[in-house]
């Protein structure tokens, strides 16, 4: 007889109960539509692109990766990373983060745990001027 079953069983709702609790929000998981890739070169490049139209700008990129899921726009549930680095558009300034993908919300906005996973995404920086 396996025990495995029962404690992945015992994990997932751990985990879920721990990301998706009052405590989990104040810990830094956030919800919302995020640019999300598979690498880092990725969303440089989605900046480096980007002219306004989001979707022909994702479009170019998964072509250019030869992959037509390396980028997309999706509403999750993610804990932010480490910044790897910064990047300009023709006038923004950009972070790009490593997250961690724990949710995804459907249409009616509920959330969905999901096995997590690493993907990169892009945080504007608020530039002050002087």
């Amino acid at each position: 007889m396996s025990v495995a079953p029962g404690v992945a069983a015992a994990f997932l709702v751990l985990l879920h109960t721990l990301l998706f609790s009052a405590a989990a929000q104040a810990r830094g998981v956030e919800i919302g539509p995020s640019l999300i890739c598979d690498s880092e070169k990725q969303v440089e490049r989605f900046i480096a692109l980007y002219d306004g139209d989001t979707r022909a700008t994702i479009n170019a990129v998964n072509r250019e990766a030869n992959d037509a899921t390396a980028c997309g726009v999706v509403t999750t549930a993610y804990v932010r990373g480490p910044q790897l680095a910064n990047a300009r558009s023709k006038d923004k300034n950009f972070s790009i983060v490593q997250i961690l993908v724990v949710g995804i919300a459907d249409d009616d906005g509920s959330v969905e745990s999901v096995t997590p996973a690493v993907f990169y995404s892009l945080f504007p920086v608020e530039e002050i001027e002087l």
